[in-house]
């Protein structure tokens, strides 16, 4: 009996949609502190499978919070963690 209410348990549509939260509540969402001068908070991000222009197919995103300022280096999807340092 067991095994044919997990059956169908797995099977019907409106149990998986309605499971109960078997976790606690990780507590309320707490916005980001606001920079007080530029460049001290920075968010960096790859952008990647680029057509191949000059040698180069991906790109290295720097922006800053506040300012919204953005620096673009150009680079190759193969560059390892060393190379990234000296990038940024």
């Amino acid at each position: 009996m067991t095994k044919e209410v997990k059956k169908y348990v797995e099977g019907y549509d409106m149990c998986q949609r309605n499971k109960n939260q078997t976790e606690v509540p990780i507590g309320k969402l707490m916005p980001n502190a606001v920079p007080k001068r530029p460049w001290t908070h920075i968010s960096v991000d790859f952008i990647t499978k680029l057509l191949l222009v000059q040698g180069y197919n991906s790109v290295l995103a720097v922006c800053d919070r506040i300012t919204k300022m953005a620096h673009f280096v150009l680079t190759t999807k193969k560059t390892l963690a060393k190379g990234v340092a000296r990038l940024f």
